[in-house]
């Protein structure tokens, strides 16, 4: 006999496996915590296991939910294809994405990995310029849509998060103690550039540029062999480096990401904005 799984209980376990916490997996599917909670357990009731154990604050697979979790994706994920065959236009053509290089490798790769599952057949063309340029680009229609970095939001934009600008160094390093202070900083575009330096001078801190580029690599090559110190967003700061808290430091402000689209986007281009309102919310 056939028996058939609702897929929103199904969509309920991925979310929470994916943000780890029944809150954010709630703001992530516009539902109540209770609706994911009810949905949670309906599974477990047909498990017959727990799905989840708690870490902390944080909720983890059992050995149960693990083994779930391939055919559950699997399940979701012919479930869409199918839904966007019967009911989406098709798309063709190619997307072109902006983002600054600040967030290339933390906020971009989640949006990207899940877009082209959702539409395979769609080319993306991802541009890496400072949030100034790409504005810019976007005016100019040079591009579809583009995620910045920004002290506030310019008209026509969307914030999708909030991100503090923090010091960051070599784990254990001795760089913010030196003085001058070794800074590696963008290039005249990048908007860390001029905050961090204010900053500094507000806070009367002698320093000196290591590295001006908008690239993270020679940045981060930098940082990692303890020669300088960087602003970047807390959210961004690689495993490999730490949030430095000494008291000689100043405090750099929050900044926004913002979301911005083209006048006038073509469907695919508002179905690529929507993955990335999801991804980053997932991600609070």
């Amino acid at each position: 006999m056939h028996r058939d799984i609702d897929i929103t209980i199904v969509r309920a376990f991925l979310a929470v496996v994916e943000t780890g916490s029944v809150t954010r997996a709630a703001e992530l599917m516009n539902l109540s915590q209770g609706a994911i909670s009810q949905q949670i357990k309906r599974l477990e009731q047909l498990s017959g296991h727990a799905l989840f154990a708690r870490a902390g604050r944080r909720l983890i697979l059992s050995p149960e939910g693990r083994n779930l979790t391939v055919s559950a994706t699997q399940l979701v994920a012919a479930n869409d294809q199918l839904w966007a065959s019967l009911r989406q236009p098709v798309f063709q053509g190619e997307v072109r994405f902006g983002a600054p290089y600040d967030i290339i490798g933390s906020y971009t790769p989640p949006i990207l990995r899940r877009f082209s599952k959702a539409f395979p057949a769609i080319r993306v063309t991802l541009i890496c310029q400072d949030s100034v340029v790409l504005l810019s680009d976007l005016k100019a229609g040079n591009i579809d849509l583009a995620l910045t970095t920004e002290l506030g939001c310019g008209k026509g934009g969307e914030t999708l998060r909030s991100d503090r600008l923090v010091w960051a160094g070599a784990r254990g390093g001795e760089a913010h103690r030196r003085d001058p202070l070794p800074v590696s900083l963008g290039a005249d575009a990048c908007v860390f550039r001029p905050i961090a330096i204010a900053a500094l001078r507000k806070a009367r801190r002698e320093w000196l540029a290591v590295c001006e580029v908008s690239n993270m690599e020679p940045v981060r090559a930098t940082l990692e062999a303890d020669l300088a110190v960087a602003p970047l967003l807390g959210h961004s700061v690689p495993d490999s480096l730490e949030i430095l808290t000494s008291k000689s430091l100043p405090k750099l402000p929050t900044f926004k990401i913002n979301l911005y689209q083209v006048a006038n986007p073509k469907p695919v281009v508002l179905a690529f904005a929507d993955h990335a309102r999801r991804c980053i919310a997932a991600n609070l």
